[in-house]
């Protein structure tokens, strides 16, 4: 007994060592202990089933649905129309085959063009003169009235437009002519349209009109007959101008300052007394004189006469000047047999 209180005399320290390490230890493994059961999957519960297996599912009543009151919307239309009205406008030029009996005339009032704007286009198939349309020939329509031109070599916009006396914006913004509106190239030999464009350089000769149907669209019954030769139509027998033939011209320009008086060249019916632009005539004066010939003065200062008025050879029917497409002041005579221009050189005694 003396022995075992003097060993734990002497190994006190020891002991209260091990017996601190001894709770330590016991300490931990009861916190893990504990940390595990708290962790442990709970094992899932096998859920009883409601009805046999091979038992029908209940059959559960459900409210009727309502129909619900029409709202009010937008309606529009399902088909989708895919053909243009044909009173829409066209940007494409179309091609035409001349008939029997057409004429540029009637061809442009066909397409709602105006004359100048198909003889234009059609100026080298014409040579010059739209006398000259034959049945088969195929012209050129454009799709609206203007110049349809033939881009070269150098073109550029603002030259074009100028020549053609337009603006700029009208050729760039046409949509027919598809440019780009930031950078507007044409290629050489693309046709362009110029949209009102005017080619003062081609002008379109002026339609006859006789005494079944005259300019004011009535008809002028009976009239003087023609006597069968033409008179010179003022005092002066030579040129102050184009003469028959050149550069297209179809009459002659004759010598007479402003004012001067123009005669009748020969006996007649009046089927035509018009002032204006007049395809670049001016102010007009037209003669039936019953026999296939039609005369017309053209750039006229002053018209003394009316339309369905006889009117005898030599008689006054105005005053020359320099009305229309004119560069100086003249007369300007053409003599028609049966629309065609015909040299008036060979006709005036």
């Amino acid at each position: 007994m003396f022995r075992l209180s003097l060993l734990l005399k002497n190994n006190r320290f020891g002991i209260i060592s091990w017996t601190i390490t001894l709770a330590l230890v016991a300490s931990m493994v009861g916190v893990a202990l504990k940390w595990r059961e708290s962790t442990s999957v709970i094992p899932a519960l096998a859920l009883e089933p409601t009805a046999a297996p091979d038992e029908n599912p209940p059959e559960i009543s459900l409210p009727a649905l309502g129909v619900p009151e029409a709202l009010a919307s937008i309606e529009r239309e399902i088909q989708i129309k895919t053909t243009i009205p044909a009173d829409d406008p066209r940007h494409e030029a179309e091609e035409y085959r001349v008939a029997r009996g057409d004429s540029v005339f009637a061809i442009a009032d066909m397409f709602k063009l105006k004359p100048e704007t198909v003889y234009w286009a059609n100026y080298e198939e014409f040579d010059g003169s739209p006398a000259n349309i034959q049945p088969g020939q195929e012209l050129v329509i454009p799709p609206t009235d203007g110049v349809y031109y033939k881009w070269k070599e150098g073109d550029t916009i603002e030259s074009i437009a100028e020549k053609f006396e337009v603006e700029p914006d009208k050729i760039i913004s046409w949509h027919g002519n598809r440019l780009d509106l930031a950078d507007p190239i044409v290629e050489p030999d693309t046709y362009v349209m110029i949209p009102d464009g005017v080619d003062d350089d081609q002008p379109l000769f002026i339609q006859v009109v006789t005494r079944e149907s005259t300019s004011a669209g009535s008809a002028c019954g009976g009239g003087f007959q023609s006597r069968g030769f033409f008179s010179w139509p003022s005092g002066a027998r030579y040129l102050s101008g184009y003469d028959f033939g050149q550069d297209g011209h179809n009459g002659i320009d004759i010598f007479a300052p402003e004012g001067t008086t123009v005669w009748a060249a020969d006996n007649g019916v009046v089927t035509m007394a018009q002032g204006g632009w007049n395809y670049g005539y001016g102010n007009v004066v037209q003669i039936d004189h019953g026999n296939g010939f039609v005369t017309i003065y053209a750039h006229l200062s002053a018209i003394s006469v009316g339309e369905c008025q006889s009117i005898s050879a030599g008689a006054p029917i105005g005053a020359s000047g320099n009305t229309g497409n004119s560069q100086g002041a003249h007369l300007h005579l053409e003599i028609r047999q049966n629309g065609s221009p015909i040299n008036p050189w060979l006709l005036l005694q």
